[in-house]
């Protein structure tokens, strides 16, 4: 009878120290500090129906703390800010400031820059054997003529000895557009004075002096997007890792940008200085359904090289169908170092809507001149190095710094637009 009791007690004392000691799904606090510098430009911007300076700076910064609330959960929390200046949307009132209006020179007005800001909260709870992990998450975005509330949850579920992966997750954003316009198109909306304006009494209009453009202002200015997503991940062989995945999202709403001008072949120009007035702004459906897939084949060759390749297949009911290719070749250099070298491939066929500058008539239902639109190849060459300390020596404050990241990309399109991004990425974990 002593003996069971002991061994009872035993059994309970271990079931005990099982929960107790179980391993943590996050051991400690981690932060992650990112920061990106990104420039652009080229000869087709949207802004100024297909025609003028795509030149943009932007400037972000990201903070992610993610905080085990206990064995089984953590809370993430990522709050970033991008602040950009634009010689392309400055264009939205190009007769606001000082200086010759001309699409390929940027206006001093209050459109060129802008501020975005976001937070994210997310939460995670794993089970106790780490098979079955569920998260939920709330985000809130803002900018000066943009407002966006979103929620998401997914679930991911691990068998076959963790070798096997299966996920589900699915989100809803709710955007609100607060509408801004092309300057000259204003005075013609509802109420407006037309040509008896300022803007047309104090300038002087050339080529067809009797401006007349095609313009009413949006009856709703919401836009709402439904994304469900679907992912397996399957480890094929000890060094090789292989993951499927494909996407749906349905959007409604508002989904014409209002500040983009669009210029029709059959409308004689008009032109306050260097600026050609817009006949109309972007014009498209409000609703739009994409279906993404693809899949990762990751191969670990060794303990210095890996191979990571990724392809996705993209195609929408506005006509767009593209083809994405990457591959990722890190090595590394030491226990601390790895370099990343990168290549992207893409390319696109062109929306049913899309006009280059000019081409659009004003009997078309739809139109738009934004050439991310249009059809068109594109590469990118990337360059990364990582620093990793898993023992967190240095430390700033009471946060040990753990890993370093640095990265470098180059974009070029077989149009005229290119653009370049230097991202750094720091993480630390709590002492």
């Amino acid at each position: 009878m002593c003996v069971f009791a002991f061994a009872k007690a035993h059994s309970q004392t271990a079931q005990d120290e099982t929960k107790v000691y179980k391993k943590r799904v996050l051991e400690t606090t981690e932060v992650d500090f990112l920061t990106s510098y990104y420039s652009q430009d080229g000869d087709n911007a949207a802004v100024s129906g297909g025609i003028g300076s795509e030149e943009l700076t932007d400037v972000i910064g990201t903070f992610v703390i993610s905080i085990p609330l206990n064995d089984d959960d953590v809370l993430t929390i990522d709050a970033g800010v991008s602040a950009y200046t634009s010689a392309s949307s400055s264009n939205v009132g190009p007769f606001d400031g000082g200086g010759l209006a001309d699409p390929f020179q940027a206006s001093s007005g209050a459109s060129s820059g802008d501020l975005w800001a976001n937070i994210t909260g997310s939460y995670s709870h794993s089970s106790d054997d780490r098979n079955d992990i569920w998260s939920a998450k709330l985000s809130v975005s803002s900018e000066y003529d943009y407002f966006s509330v979103g929620v998401g949850g997914s679930y991911t579920k691990l068998f076959n000895e963790k070798n096997t992966e299966l996920s589900v997750n699915g989100n809803v954003y709710i955007d609100t557009w607060n509408a801004i316009y092309p300057t000259e198109l204003r005075p013609f909306g509802e109420g407006g004075d037309g040509l008896n304006n300022r803007l047309f009494t104090e300038n002087t209009i050339t080529g067809n002096t009797n401006y007349n453009p095609r313009f009413t202002e949006f009856d709703s200015e919401g836009r709402n997007s439904y994304s469900l997503g679907f992912g397996l991940s399957q480890i094929l062989h000890k060094n090789v890792q292989g993951s499927l995945a494909i996407d749906f999202v349905q959007q409604d709403g508002l989904l014409s940008t209002p500040f983009q001008r669009v210029y029709f072949g059959d409308v004689q120009n008009s032109f306050i200085e260097n600026f050609q007035l817009a006949d109309a702004i972007e014009r498209l459906p409000d609703t739009r359904f994409k279906v993404a897939a693809g899949g990762r084949l990751n191969w670990f060759v060794n303990e210095t090289v890996s191979v990571r390749t990724y392809y996705r297949y993209y195609f929408d009911d506005w006509g767009i169908n593209s083809h994405t290719a990457s591959v990722e070749i890190p090595i590394k250099i030491t226990n601390k170092f790895t370099i990343y070298p990168s290549y992207r491939f893409y390319n696109q066929t062109a929306a049913d809507y899309f006009r280059p500058y000019e081409e659009a008539l004003s009997t078309d239902e739809f139109y738009t001149s934004d050439y991310d639109l249009s059809e068109y190849s594109a590469n990118q060459f990337g360059f990364g190095v990582s620093y990793t300390d898993i023992f967190a020596k240095a430390h700033i404050w009471k946060l040990g710094l753990k890993s370093i990241d640095l990265k470098f990309y180059r974009y070029d399109r077989d149009t005229t637009f290119s653009s370049s991004i230097i991202t750094a990425g720091f993480k630390f974990v709590m002492d």
